[in-house]
């Protein structure tokens, strides 16, 4: 049994946020804000601050992680001609998941949503964040539940991103080594997400099947035994 562990220092919760709602009120009022959100592919050129990118990654990052090991990278690309390079790497990887790897089902599936292989949107946006998550830290330490770790981040980063009035859309080409190989990350990081963001389009549209939710009864249940 290891006998050099470090202990466990305990403080005092720190200030946490006190809504001058109810519970019920504050819980609501949160739920009314994100209902909003939706996925858009159709940005304005209209810029997006670099501060405002900033607190929004910052919120991402109180995202709980296992053993805290804080497992992400959050690469935020402004650069015209570095979106360029990323959109036709990604259309590439498109051309193929539309033409070769996709089954008849997923391509069923896809199809009231209006996706195709043109991506547009990747040059569009004002800002792309590549969310990496770590294999390893980059001292070559573990890292534990990094996946469900960078997904909650994730999460955290969209709701930021809404919550400032942005739009975005999560892109997931796959493969998306290019990303590595675009932003001369470390062998320790692997991608994880591809996000526009900005402001919508003023003649902007979202397909009317991306509105539909499941039935609250069916996603929510209560242990009443």
């Amino acid at each position: 049994m290891p006998t050099n562990r470090e202990q466990p220092t305990w403080v005092p919760l720190p200030p946490r946020h006190q809504p001058t709602a109810t519970p019920e009120q504050a819980a609501k009022q949160f739920y009314d804000v994100m209902r909003t959100r939706r996925t858009v592919r159709e940005f304005s050129k209209q810029p997006v601050s670099k501060e405002t990118i900033e607190w929004c990654v910052r919120a991402a990052t109180t995202a709980p992680s296992g053993a805290n090991k804080q497992p992400w990278r959050f690469v935020c690309v402004q650069d015209p001609e570095l979106k360029k390079k990323i959109r036709a790497a990604a259309e590439q990887e498109e051309r193929e998941f539309y033409e070769r790897r996709a089954s008849d089902r997923w391509l069923d599936d896809l199809s009231p949503l209006g996706t195709d292989e043109h991506k547009q949107f990747l040059e569009d946006a004002p800002w792309l964040i590549i969310v990496f998550k770590l294999a390893q830290g980059d001292d070559g330490s573990p890292v534990y539940y990094n996946t469900e770790s960078v997904g909650l981040a994730s999460g955290m980063l969209l709701a930021a991103i809404h919550h400032a009035g942005l739009v975005s859309v999560t892109h997931t080409p796959s493969p998306m080594k290019f990303l590595c190989e675009a932003l001369n990350r470390p062998d320790n990081e692997r991608p994880f997400l591809l996000i526009p963001v900005g402001y919508p389009a003023d003649d902007c549209k979202v397909p009317k099947k991306a509105l539909d939710r499941r039935p609250f009864e069916e996603v929510m249940i209560i242990d009443t035994a």
